[in-house]
C-alpha cells in the first residue's frame, strides 16, 4: 500500500519531545526546565479575560457560526494596525482571520500549489511548515543558510524551477531567532516578483522584534498584493494560544480561494478568541509594550550568559528563541534526549529543523526561553555548562 498523506511526514516534534519525559523523575531541588515549545505559559491579562467572559455570557452570536473569513471588526482593526506598523495600505478585504497561523500557512499553500509543486524553505526550517508541505504533496526545497542563519536570495534564485510556487520566510525566525533585515526581505520580494511566484512572510513573533520601526517596507509598495502573502498570529501577543487566532493578509482575489479552504476545514475561526483579539488590539498597546520589553530583557540575559558555555556557540537570538551549536560529538538528537534525565532540560534538537541529509542539525539545539525569567535563564546556563560529552 502507498503511504497515506499523514505517513508522508514525521511526528510532531513538540509532542515527540514530551514523550521523553515518560518515566523520568525530577527531584524538587532540580525541577524540569521546559524550553521545548515557543508559547507563553501565563493566561491573558485580566482585562482580556473579563472581555472573553463578558462576550461568552452576553453575546449569543459568539456561540454560533461566524463569517468564514473572520469578524469584520477584527479584519478592519488588523488592516488598520498593519497599515500603521508598516507605513503602507492594507484594506479589510485583504485580511482574513484563521484558526491559528499554521492554518493561515496551510490555506496559502492550498491556493498556490498542486501536487508535485515546490516551495523554498530556508533551513533550519519551521517544522510545521515542512510537515504541511509533506502532507500536501508539495516538495519543500531546502535553502541552506550561512553562519549568520540568513538566507541568500542569490542562492534561492538557483533553486527556482518551473514547479516553484513560493518562497516562505519566518522572521523573527523560528527556530533560529534571527531577525531578517528589511533590505533582505525586500530582495526576496523582488526575486519572487521577477519569477512570478509568491513570497510568504510569517511574522508570528513580530511583536517581539528588537528594533523600533517597521520590520520591513513591503506594504509600502502599492502593488504588494501581487506577490506578498503575509501571516500573523495573535497567540503570542495576547496569550491566546488556546483560542487559535491567526491571520492571512493577501489580495482580495486570493482570499476568495482561501475562503474555500477555510470553509471546508473549520467553517469559521472561533468567535470567542476573535473577540479577545479585537479587545487586545483596542486596549492592550501599553501592556504589549511591556511584554516586548520583558522578552527583550530575557534576550539580553541569554546574550550575557552565553559566553560562560565553553565550546558552545550562540548562532541566533531573537523573539522567543536562542539557537545554539553544541560542542559534543554526540548528535543533538541523542543529546537532547539525554539532557532530560541528566540535566532536567527539555529542548528540541536541530535535527528536527533540518533535512535528514543536512549534518548541521546534529550540532544544534533550540532553546525557547519565553517561559523563563532572568533567574530561570541563569539556572538554565548552569545546567548547560555542566553537560559533558
Amino acid at each position: 500500500m502507498s503511504p497515506t498523506r499523514t505517513e508522508m511526514t514525521f511526528m510532531p516534534p513538540v509532542m515527540e519531545a514530551r514523550r521523553w519525559l515518560a518515566d523520568v523523575t525530577f527531584p524538587p531541588e532540580r525541577p524540569l526546565i521546559n524550553v521545548s515549545q515557543a508559547a507563553p505559559v501565563d493566561p491573558p491579562p485580566d482585562g482580556l479575560r473579563r472581555a472573553l467572559a463578558d462576550a461568552a455570557l452576553t453575546r449569543d452570536d459568539v456561540h454560533l457560526y461566524g463569517p468564514v473569513l473572520g469578524l469584520p471588526d477584527l479584519r478592519t482593526a488588523l488592516a488598520r494596525r498593519t497599515s500603521q506598523i508598516y507605513g503602507g495600505t492594507v484594506s479589510p478585504d485583504q485580511v482574513a482571520i484563521t484558526s491559528g497561523c499554521n492554518q493561515a500557512f496551510a490555506a496559502a499553500i492550498a491556493t498556490l500549489c498542486s501536487e508535485g509543486d515546490e516551495v523554498i524553505l530556508p533551513t533550519p526550517w519551521y517544522f510545521n511548515h515542512k510537515m504541511w508541505l509533506d502532507m500536501a504533496g508539495v516538495a519543500a526545497v531546502p535553502l541552506p543558510t550561512g553562519p549568520d542563519l540568513l538566507p541568500d536570495p542569490e542562492v534561492a534564485r538557483q533553486s527556482i524551477t518551473p514547479r516553484t510556487r513560493a518562497i516562505a520566510l519566518v522572521t523573527p525566525n523560528n527556530p533560529a531567532g534571527v531577525e531578517y533585515p528589511s533590505e533582505l526581505i525586500s530582495a526576496f520580494m523582488a526575486l519572487a516578483r521577477a519569477h512570478g511566484i509568491a513570497l510568504i512572510v510569517d511574522e508570528t513573533y513580530r511583536d517581539f522584534h528588537s528594533q523600533p520601526g517597521p520590520p520591513h517596507v513591503l506594504f509600502q509598495d502599492p502593488d504588494w498584493h501581487d506577490t506578498l502573502i503575509h501571516l500573523y498570529s495573535f497567540s503570542k501577543a495576547y496569550r491566546l494560544t488556546g483560542h487559535r487566532v491567526g491571520a492571512i493578509i493577501t489580495s482580495a482575489a486570493r482570499l476568495a480561494e482561501v475562503e474555500k479552504f477555510l470553509d471546508t476545514v473549520a467553517i469559521c475561526p472561533g468567535q470567542l478568541g476573535q473577540h479577545g483579539a479585537l479587545w487586545g488590539i483596542e486596549n492592550l498597546d501599553g501592556w504589549l509594550a511591556g511584554e516586548r520589553a520583558e522578552i527583550l530583557a530575557r534576550r539580553g540575559a541569554i546574550a550575557a550568559g552565553a559566553p560562560q558555555l565553553q565550546g558552545w556557540q550562540l548562532l541566533g537570538l531573537g523573539a522567543y528563541f536562542a539557537y545554539f551549536q553544541h560542542p559534543f560529538a554526540e548528535s543533538s538528537a541523542d543529546l537532547a534526549k539525554r539532557m532530560v534525565a541528566d540535566s532536567g532540560i527539555l529542548c528540541l534538537p536541530g535535527t528536527m529543523f533540518t533535512p535528514d541529509d543536512d549534518p548541521t542539525g546534529a550540532r544544534q539545539l533550540r532553546i525557547a526561553f519565553a517561559n523563563l525569567d532572568a533567574d530561570g535563564i541563569g539556572v538554565l546556563f548552569k545546567r548547560l555548562a555542566a553537560i559533558s560529552g
